[in-house]
């Protein structure tokens, strides 16, 4: 093909600019790479005046996203204004309608619509491409879909929270509270306006969830995913952890049980030695089990301007090139319902509470266990703090429901005070 690709990008933040940018300064490099002119006609965002620190000359503006795609000298609508519905979904659904192509790095948008909208672009001979929507940087989609497609994905397991996991590193390595940590985050402008995206497990939730839709064949399913926030997290626990040898990571995992499909974002406890483990700041990593690669483990920037808009030249480029591939790895109406199960593979947990300084105390608690079929691998008891006595239990292996009995039957003994704390231990 020798027609120029013609883009229409909604939204103009960090990444809409940085898309931008690549197509002004590398124009010429694009072009050798797939044969054709790549070029931007029209963009569409929030304020027309404010200054972004490049030129949009020459480009049509658009006050209306929709419009914008369905605009007839776009081929390639760039949805880059986030949320899961209001202006991007509708805009979204305008282009793939109109048959054309549209690239994403909306997370949201897939993980609540991920299914109509693969039926839609399907239907209509349109490619929806969203590599940007998951790690940032690092091209996981594209090796689900391509480079793996000989593979029966075993397991996916991934940090996949920039924020989350530097919070989780400065409380490490500067001895911070979590809330001195997420006060520090917060200043640099590492939050989501609504923090809870982050801290609470709901960002990273939406991008395993998306994973698990490629890996597993299923429809993408976010309302199955378990989540839990990293807000539990006390600097206690990050010290305990090492104590052990371990790091504390927000850490998706989701894999095909016999019970059904597994997906849970959790804080968990991870081998300090893995490569899990060693991954500082806000750095992201997913980890793929395939039955005939083995594992092999992808690393890289999750977020930012540069590494997200790279992404998002990945899949125009693809476009460009004129390859055409099904939404989620296989045709959308193949895709299964999977059922959702919750807890199903069976781990060792981490467990800290406070128990009242009396005799008998332990006893329950370690009665608690027993009674829900679960043995202790370790105990300590700190040193008394008051009246009360923090205590340290790791178990050995049960599922998440014979935890949540004993977690109940210990709450009527009447010795804890306050919450316990229970993170998985994943040895990956």
């Amino acid at each position: 093909m020798t027609q120029p690709l013609r883009l229409g990008i909604a939204g103009l933040g960090t990444v809409g600019v940085g898309v931008v940018k690549i197509v002004r300064q590398k124009a010429d490099l694009l072009s050798a790479r797939v044969g054709r002119e790549v070029q931007i006609t029209a963009v569409s965002a929030r304020s027309r005046d404010k200054d972004r620190g490049v030129s949009l000359s020459g480009y049509a503006w658009e006050d209306d996203a929709v419009a914008l795609a369905r605009r007839d000298d776009v081929d390639v609508f760039v949805e880059l204004m986030g949320g899961s519905e209001g202006a991007a979904r509708e805009a979204t659904e305008a282009a793939l309608a109109a048959g054309k192509h549209v690239v994403t790095a909306n997370k949201a948008l897939l993980a609540h619509h991920g299914q109509s909208l693969a039926v839609l672009a399907e239907d209509n001979k349109a490619q929806l491409r969203f590599e940007a929507a998951v790690a940032g940087g690092i091209p996981v989609i594209k090796a689900l879909t391509e480079g793996l497609a000989g593979n029966e994905i075993k397991q996916i397991v991934g940090v996949m929270n920039g924020t989350c996991n530097y919070i989780l590193t400065r409380m490490e390595n500067a001895g911070l509270t979590y809330d001195e940590a997420f006060a520090e985050a917060d200043g640099l402008g590492y939050l989501e306006a609504d923090p809870e995206l982050d801290v609470g497990g709901i960002d990273a939730g939406h991008k395993l969830s998306i994973l698990a839709a490629i890996a597993f064949g299923t429809q993408v399913n976010f309302d199955a995913v378990e989540l839990e926030g990293i807000g539990c997290v006390a600097i206690e626990d990050i010290r305990h952890a090492a104590d052990m040898g371990y790091k504390i990571k927000l850490l998706g995992v989701s894999r095909m049980t016999g019970r059904g499909l597994e997906q849970r974002m959790a804080p968990c406890l991870v081998p300090a030695s893995s490569p899990l483990g060693q991954l500082e700041g806000g750095t992201n990593m997913v980890v793929i089990d395939g039955d005939q690669v083995g594992q092999i483990v992808l690393r890289g920037a999750g977020a930012g301007e540069g590494p997200t808009a790279s992404a998002v030249m990945g899949d125009i480029l693809d476009i460009a090139r004129g390859i055409d591939l099904p939404v989620f790895g296989q045709p959308a109406n193949e895709l299964k319902q999977a059922n959702g199960t919750q807890g199903a593979t069976p781990a060792p947990y981490y467990l800290r509470m406070r128990l009242l300084d009396k005799p008998g105390a332990l006893a329950k608690i370690a009665t608690a266990l027993g009674e829900a079929g679960i043995s202790i691998h370790r105990m300590r008891q700190y040193d008394h703090d008051g009246e009360t006595a923090p205590v340290l239990i790791v178990t050995h292996k049960c599922t998440r429901s014979d935890l949540k009995t004993a977690l109940g039957a210990m709450e009527e003994t009447g010795v804890m005070v306050g919450d316990p704390v229970a993170l998985r231990i994943e040895e990956v």
